[in-house]
């Protein structure tokens, strides 16, 4: 391994470390937050869509019936999400810094 090969191979390996730096102190973070406020986002669309769902009557439940086959996965994972109180109260606790 000549010098060249060597000084590519540190630049390489100090790229590598940097970007990896970069990635958990600065965007890792806002990653996080954008991925939770569109979790929150879907939540309360799927909440406006489907209140039936929780027991709330809705005079627009015929009209967003015909999207469920659209977002049945979706809806299943949010339905199973929301009725799981502990989960729902540790994120939102979470959010506040409680």
């Amino acid at each position: 391994m000549d010098l060249s090969e060597r000084i590519d191979a540190y630049l390489d390996t100090l790229e590598e470390w940097l970007r990896g730096l970069y990635h958990g102190m600065i965007s890792h973070p806002a990653y996080e937050k954008i991925e939770k406020e569109a979790e929150d986002l879907e939540d309360a669309f799927m909440l406006a869509c489907f209140p039936d769902a929780f027991g709330i009557p809705s005079p627009v439940s015929y009209y967003t019936a015909e999207i469920l086959p659209y977002i049945e996965d979706e809806f299943k994972a949010w339905e199973r999400r929301l009725w799981d109180r502990n989960t729902m109260i540790e994120r939102k606790g979470q959010q506040y810094h409680f």
